[in-house]
């Protein structure tokens, strides 16, 4: 309660002063030569850019983008065959060692084993 009284009774004080003796500082030279200013010269008035909503919405044609589908489909078969060739070639690969009696090297990412554990010693 008594910070709410001091804070009442400092507002009203600075109040008074500030009444009582005007300030001589930058501030208070701005506000007065503003306002001793002739107002014959209208205030500019402030540059507002175009909205963009106010124009279509610019975008890529139905065309450009039938096309960038295209060239994501035939991206991804390009994938999918290069992973299917991959695939065939580890099975041939294994068939062959399967053949020769060796255990083929299997291994992939975060594997408990590594393809050293396959190796057999003869």
């Amino acid at each position: 309660m008594r910070h709410c009284i001091a804070r009442a009774i400092l507002a009203s004080l600075c109040t008074l002063l500030s009444l009582a003796f005007p300030a001589r500082g930058h501030r208070r030279k701005c506000l007065t030569a503003q306002a001793q200013a002739p107002a014959s010269a209208p205030a500019p008035e402030p540059v507002i850019p175009p909205s963009p909503w106010s124009r279509p919405w610019t975008s890529i044609s139905k065309e450009e983008a039938a096309e960038i589908f295209r060239l994501q489909i035939e991206n991804d078969q390009l994938a999918l065959s290069a992973w299917e060739l991959r695939i065939q070639w580890e099975r041939r690969r294994a068939a062959a060692l399967a053949t020769m009696g060796i255990d083929h090297p299997y291994t992939y990412p975060d594997a408990p084993f590594d393809a050293e554990s396959f190796r057999t010693r003869t």
